[in-house]
């Protein structure tokens, strides 16, 4: 019989979550485990309405830590209302959290980007009779942080911001700069851009905007190893940060907590719309909401508008996925399983990332991904 756990009932045992403000999305790939809050809190209200079923036991699941600040509040809020479960998630980054899925050692995987065909055949190995599928539950913005005193609301489009990064502008008041902000008193300082040094969504998700926005400038597959020359390398997004909160001249890309949490301004895109588009969790579920699902079957992958010219729409999103199989589930993790996962895609769910700053999915297909997860077995 499923048990039902009500707010009025267990008001008292939910109490307020506190979390660290400023909450968005933190490193992809093989990123740093550590929150990039500092300061402040906010509290997110606990569920109203848990379906805890017959779950019970430990349930791991591991992957992108794109995922970790929005699995914290997950976990501490689901455990609150479903004790007898245990979830355990790994930060590492969305290759391992794949390979430990296809292994089976895990009942989840958190990912930054949908499986590859090769990887959806190796895991019908680990799921009998079934294969891994993608449930896209949670999104955000990449923020482009800038260190440049007494330069205010950056504007860069593009293909400008390929060339930043690609080597091939390299003074901060190049015309090109120069033209998009016209208003701006812009130094003749030497640009530091920086990138990640290791393996990341977050440099695959960049390099899929610029190589749809500026086709012409960034020629490179969006791969997840950083892949233009120049530049300065740097582990996670933390360091990234760290190096553009320290060096005069730098702009570095991450996601958009470290930005807030270290008051790095960020730049705002000329996407082509009637105004230049800021990073924002609000702009950027307008341009997630655009998305389609590309996914067949019970598969939920999708493909998003990278060069969406929408009003108030920002471009440079991330979405981020939990790997599940369809069928053949452990039976002594499916419970778990489709409680948790069907927490989380909840309206109340989701509702928690809205207002810790996220992106939420857009209910369309939220409203899909909560029926399949309902459909495991």
């Amino acid at each position: 019989m499923k048990l039902q756990r009500k707010n009025g009932l267990r008001a008292a045992a939910l109490g307020a979550l506190v979390v660290s403000g400023a909450l968005v999305l933190t490193a992809c790939g093989s990123d740093d485990n550590t929150s990039p809050s500092e300061g402040g809190t906010k509290t997110a209200a606990a569920p109203s309405n848990v379906d805890c079923g017959d779950a019970k036991g430990q349930l791991l699941a591991s992957g992108s830590s794109a995922q970790k600040n929005a699995m914290d509040l997950w976990v501490k809020s689901y455990m609150q209302a479903c004790p007898e479960v245990q979830v355990n998630y790994k930060a590492s980054s969305s290759g391992e959290g794949i390979v430990a899925f296809n292994q089976g050692t895990v009942g989840f995987a958190g990912s930054d980007s949908a499986l590859k065909p090769e990887e959806v055949e190796e895991s019908k190995k680990t799921c009998a009779g079934g294969q891994g599928i993608n449930l896209p539950m949670v999104g955000g913005p990449i923020a482009l942080g800038y260190n440049l005193p007494g330069v205010d609301g950056l504007v860069l489009d593009a293909p400008t911001v390929a060339k930043i990064f690609n080597d091939k502008i390299k003074k901060w008041n190049d015309p090109a700069i120069a033209k998009l902000n016209p208003e701006a008193k812009l130094p003749s300082t030497a640009i530091q851009s920086f990138h990640r040094s290791e393996d990341s969504g977050t440099t695959q998700n960049l390099g899929k905007y610029l190589g749809k926005a500026a086709e012409k400038d960034w020629t490179y597959e969006a791969e997840k190893k950083w892949p233009a020359p120049g530049g300065q390398a740097a582990s996670g997004s933390a360091g990234v940060a760290a190096q553009v909160k320290q060096v005069e001249g730098a702009i570095g890309y991450f996601e958009l907590s470290y930005a807030s949490s270290q008051d790095i301004p960020t730049v705002k895109i000329d996407t082509g719309a009637s105004a230049p588009v800021e990073a924002t969790s609000e702009n950027a579920s307008k341009a997630i909401a655009a998305a389609k699902v590309k996914g067949t079957g019970k598969d939920l992958a999708l493909s998003l508008d990278y060069a969406t010219k929408a009003e108030g729409a920002y471009p440079i999103v991330l979405v981020t996925y939990e790997v599940v199989c369809d069928k053949g589930n452990k039976a002594e993790t499916l419970g778990a399983v489709k409680s948790f996962l069907g927490f989380t895609s909840s309206e109340e769910g989701q509702k928690v990332l809205s207002e810790a700053g996220y992106a939420p999915i857009p209910a369309e297909i939220n409203a899909k991904v909560r029926e399949t997860v309902k459909g495991l077995s």
